[in-house]
């Protein structure tokens, strides 16, 4: 069978599945239970960044103290928060997500998912998706030592898959994700699906924008070689 050099590496919220305002949501309550106050709008902004980053910048930005267990606190009720809105429904696979993963794997196209979230929040997206992590690599926070923005996610995606990081193309829906493609060196594709803007998108260093997985499937000869 041929085997492309290029691999895709996606990130998994906002970018396959259908999740960032849920993931505001979430965030919006176990800041809430923690008494700190916060504008939603605030959240949106740092979403797709590594958890244990966001929650610094947050408590730094309101003068609260950061402490250990105000961390582990907050990381913990929001995997709760957003755990349960799984169960309620409301968390699903963005138009086109199965249907692109489904055509990568025929064309023997290697990719892999690099997600910013824990396998306590990731794992019922992957479920949803239909991807099974005994299959196919995914490279989750609690395996690296940086998150997004840095690059550790994607580096370690590429590594799993056993192909040249600056031949490989990263998936991403925020600004987070196209400044780790960056700064690995691998060439950044942006979604819009996670409510950053195309300029936006693009100043961090896309290379691409397109709307969804649906999109990006109809327009996928613009970013993968064929054979």
């Amino acid at each position: 069978m041929p085997r492309h050099d290029t691999a895709f590496l996606f990130d998994l919220d906002g970018t396959l599945i259908d999740s960032v305002y849920q993931h505001v949501l979430a965030w919006k309550e176990a800041l809430d239970r923690e008494g700190v106050e916060l504008s939603v709008w605030r959240i949106h902004r740092k979403i797709g960044m590594s958890g244990g980053l966001f929650t610094n910048i947050l408590l730094r930005e309101t003068g609260l103290e950061i402490t250990a267990d105000r961390l582990d606190r907050l990381r913990q009720w929001h995997a709760e928060a957003f755990n349960r809105q799984h169960t309620q429904g409301s968390v699903r696979p963005l138009p086109g997500a199965r249907e692109l993963l489904t055509y990568l794997g025929e064309q023997h196209i290697p990719w892999a998912i690099a997600t910013s979230g824990r396998m306590e929040t990731a794992a019922a997206n992957l479920e949803a998706l239909g991807v099974d992590p005994s299959k196919v690599p995914v490279v989750t926070r609690d395996q690296v030592h940086h998150a997004k923005p840095d690059p550790d996610l994607f580096l370690a995606a590429a590594a799993r898959l056993g192909v040249d990081i600056q031949q490989s193309l990263v998936i991403g829906d925020s600004v987070w994700d196209m400044l780790a493609a960056q700064r690995a060196r691998a060439l950044g594709v942006g979604l819009l699906s996670g409510g950053y803007g195309h300029a936006e998108l693009q100043q961090s260093g896309a290379f691409r924008v397109y709307a969804d997985p649906a999109d990006l499937l109809w327009h996928i000869d613009e970013v993968a070689a064929r054979d």
